[in-house]
């Protein structure tokens, strides 16, 4: 099918989106591997199963050049992010909404995901970091108490979009999984870090453990497995500040 590939709304690492019309057409770069591609639209198409608010998978097709395509419903309306920047005075009510739906995430079940424990032991593995400090994390992650929750993996307000209704529509679920939700929360509480937003990430985790009944420490001993695991990918600079947080927490 062709589309029109005239409107761009967003460029990402490897990956442009597109709007036409009602559809969204995600476009991955060639090198992209045609597994990822379709694992991404399975796990968006599984978690539509779950009832929760997110743009449905209409098609995976190859678009120009051979390069592969996921095309979702189109959702008309502004990202949270954007919202938290133009108006600084509602962050607060903004970042409740936020813990909500993150939590509401984790309510769900999708027996099918990937389990995090998995790709965080591959992750991890494949970390540049010596070995005496991977072992030290594997022991670690095993001893993580084995939870089976939906985790979105990339959770942070530019993929909430909230939509002309009010209503949020939670998008990009390439890397969802399903486990210990306390790993979701200590990722998003590092992209939170990672955009330069510190005073944001101490009242996301004082909320997010307010609301959920959740302990900071248990969460905090999830950072090191976290930061190792996500440092795999990303840009130096990027790898380097997850890196530091790797030995942030002494092992017991």
């Amino acid at each position: 099918m062709s589309f029109n590939l005239d409107r761009v709304i967003a460029v990402r690492n490897s990956k442009i989106v597109y709007r036409d019309g009602d559809k969204s057409i995600k476009v991955f770069d060639k090198e992209y591997k045609k597994a990822d591609v379709l694992n991404e639209a399975l796990n968006q198409a599984r978690i539509e199963e779950t009832g929760l608010n997110i743009p449905r998978v209409q098609e995976v097709s190859v678009v120009e050049d051979g390069k592969w395509a996921i095309v979702t419903d189109y959702i008309e309306g502004k990202t949270l992010s954007r919202l938290m920047e133009e108006n600084p005075d509602k962050y607060d009510e903004y970042l409740e909404l936020f813990v909500d739906l993150q939590i509401q995430v984790h309510s769900m079940r999708c027996p099918l995901l990937t389990k995090l424990k998995d790709k965080m032991n591959r992750k991890i593995t494949e970390a540049d970091l010596d070995a005496t400090t991977r072992y030290e994390l594997h022991t670690r992650l095993e001893g993580m108490p084995k939870h089976n929750k939906v985790c979105h993996g990339d959770f942070r307000p530019s993929n909430i979009i909230i939509a002309e209704d009010g209503t949020p529509y939670i998008i990009d679920w390439s890397h969802a999984t399903q486990g210990n939700a306390s790993a979701d929360v200590a990722r998003t509480y590092l992209l939170f870090w990672l955009k330069g937003d510190i005073e944001g990430a101490h009242k996301y985790l004082d909320l997010f453990c307010k609301k959920s009944d959740t302990a900071k420490q248990y969460i905090q001993k999830w950072l090191p497995i976290v930061a190792a695991s996500q440092s795999v990918k990303g840009n130096p600079k990027e790898r380097e500040f997850l890196l530091s947080w790797v030995n942030v927490v002494e092992y017991e």
